[in-house]
């Protein structure tokens, strides 16, 4: 009779050492999906509800695609099951070639368009294919995090440049000078800008054009915001300012045409294309790498840049975006100690907090309990890489009833905090 010994687990002779993040994602940060709100997410599973002001998604709010892009969407999902060309199908793309045409950019032909999953596929996607390891880009501060972060992972280093609130969120020109080094290779524009809501002025964005054209910079544009615009205002490309440069403009469908699930947005290249032809072809070399964006989201965009523009209806006095952003502003600016410059555009407020009456060391904190206090979720200053905790975002995107309350709620946390701290 033959005996056997059990074989010994090979789970506990084995040392498995852990599984770590790669190095190249070290400096890179979104606070805006970041700790704070994987906290709100722990609260809602214990049955709390959370007012969400954190981030412009449009749709929980009962904001709506157009109902003829959903149809023009279903009508051709039949014929969405293949891959197109890795820049896109070419009627979205002539759409947006005609839409560069009315925001009188010049020498944009259809392949210089590139559509992608949402801009943010193509920040990511345009960081790659330029930059090695040492250079620089100039992006705002605040700014969308995703730039600092695409450039980070790319091997770039982020220079901030400080946008003025004294001067209504202007991008401080002397300050774009003295960050400027010979390694700087381009410059990101945010306008209109998330997260302050600034629109920038013709002679503002020939300035920054200037500065541009004497150091050889290429300028991103990220434009996702150019209809929601409030008061009347106008929207400036701003590569339709000059073709001696190389401009890289990115849009979508998300926020105009309240559309986010989609992932239909575009990059167009434009300008001074001659000395940029091995970086069109890396670009045209990552478009291929992942194939194509979704064909669904695609189908969406001619049909969205030539039918009714309904963001018109949100955004004119007494429509809803408008109305909610006045209701949102004068609440907040009724608190004592906050201030904040009305944006003229976007879907945020980045109000400030006067650090006399409210000390804060650090903001990811005062925003966790903020949230653990009055379950309001909002984003901090820091976040958006202001480099001082100072600052916090509000999405004005709830119905105006829940703003109000939601404020009230940021309104009775700030009152204890002064108490607490005496001031």
């Amino acid at each position: 009779m033959s005996r056997h010994t059990p074989k010994e687990s090979s789970e506990s002779a084995i040392v498995h050492p852990p599984v770590t993040k790669s190095s190249k994602l070290a400096n890179v940060c979104y606070d805006i999906r970041g700790p704070v709100l994987a906290r709100a997410r722990q609260m809602e599973e214990d049955g709390h509800r959370i007012i969400k002001l954190n981030i412009g998604n449009l749709a929980p709010f009962g904001f709506d695609a157009p109902e003829e892009i959903v149809q023009d969407v279903i009508r051709n999902l039949p014929d969405a099951a293949g891959y197109t060309d890795s820049r896109g199908l070419f009627a979205p793309r002539k759409a947006i070639m005609q839409y560069c045409q009315e925001k009188k950019i010049p020498g944009v032909g259809v392949d210089d368009i590139f559509i992608g999953n949402g801009a943010s596929e193509l920040i990511v996607m345009a960081m790659q294919g330029l930059l090695n390891t040492g250079d620089e880009v100039l992006v705002p501060a605040p700014d969308y995090p995703l730039w600092t972060a695409a450039v980070t992972l790319a091997g770039g280093t982020a220079r901030h440049y400080i946008c003025d609130e004294g001067a209504d969120w202007m991008p401080d020109l002397n300050d774009i000078r003295s960050k400027i080094t010979s390694s700087t290779r381009a410059i990101v524009i945010i306008n209109p800008n998330n997260p302050t809501g600034a629109l920038y002025s013709d002679d503002l964005l020939r300035d920054l054009v200037q500065i541009a054209r004497e150091h050889k910079l290429i300028v991103f544009a990220d434009e996702i915001y150019d209809k929601t615009l409030y008061d009347g205002a106008t929207h400036t490309s701003i590569a339709s300012l000059a073709d001696d440069l190389l401009f890289v403009t990115f849009n979508g469908l998300s926020k105009n045409y309240r559309a986010c699930g989609y992932r239909a947005g575009w990059m167009v290249v434009s300008g001074d294309k001659r000395h940029a032809r091995d970086y069109i072809d890396g670009l045209n070399m990552l478009a291929s790498m992942r194939l194509c964006s979704n064909v669904p989201g695609q189908f969406a965009i001619q049909t969205a840049l030539g039918g009714y523009q309904s963001i018109n209806d949100l955004i004119k006095p007494g429509g809803r975006l408008a109305r909610q952003r006045d209701v949102a502003w004068e609440l907040l600016t009724d608190i004592p100690g906050v201030s904040c410059v009305k944006p003229r555009a976007s879907l945020y407020l980045f109000p400030r907090l006067d650090p006399k009456i409210y000390p804060i060391e650090d903001d990811q904190r005062f925003i966790l309990e903020l949230l653990e206090e009055q379950r309001v979720l909002l984003v901090q200053g820091t976040g958006f890489n202001w480099p001082r905790p100072d600052h916090f975002r509000v999405v004005f995107l709830p119905h105006e009833d829940d703003l109000r309350d939601a404020i009230g709620r940021i309104a009775r946390f700030l009152d204890g905090y002064r108490k607490r701290h005496g001031t």
